[in-house]
């Protein structure tokens, strides 16, 4: 039986594996963090499945290529990881419906994800959307 502290480091390790692979612009590698019945809260209505995840994800691949993802701050305890990241990049895809803008982004977020058997399962992410619209130049500055 996995101890608590083991587990959470073996879901730090594939949140980590994950990144790097996001990085390295591998989407089918950054996938392979999350289980086939994944359900992910926040990007969307209603919680996304693996397919809406991957098609999310190809997306901003897309819009934004060569984007960076970093993580700041990781916590982890047991089968739940929560972290703050940003992702950057610049607009050089067309992004829901906005063409191209060639501007540099920054886009900050904190998520959570719960894992089962060394996969995540289940995430809840809270991005800043509005700034990034207002980056684009689509939404006025508050």
């Amino acid at each position: 039986m996995l101890t608590t502290t083991t587990t959470s480091s073996r879901n730090e390790t594939a949140l980590a594996r994950a990144i790097e692979r996001w990085n390295a612009g591998d989407l089918e590698g950054y996938l392979g963090i999350y289980a086939d019945d994944i359900r992910l809260h926040g990007m969307s209505p209603e919680p996304l499945d693996k397919q809406g995840v991957r098609a999310t994800y190809q997306a901003m691949f897309a819009a934004f290529p060569g984007n960076h993802l970093e993580l700041h701050e990781t916590f982890s305890e047991g089968d739940r990881l929560t972290c703050r990241f940003t992702l950057t990049g610049r607009h050089d895809g067309d992004y829901m419906g906005i063409p191209p803008t060639g501007r540099d982004i920054s886009l900050p977020g904190i998520t959570i994800l719960h894992f089962r058997d060394g996969r995540c399962v289940e995430r809840w992410v809270c991005a800043d959307t509005l700034g990034l619209l207002v980056q684009l130049g689509v939404v006025p500055p508050p």
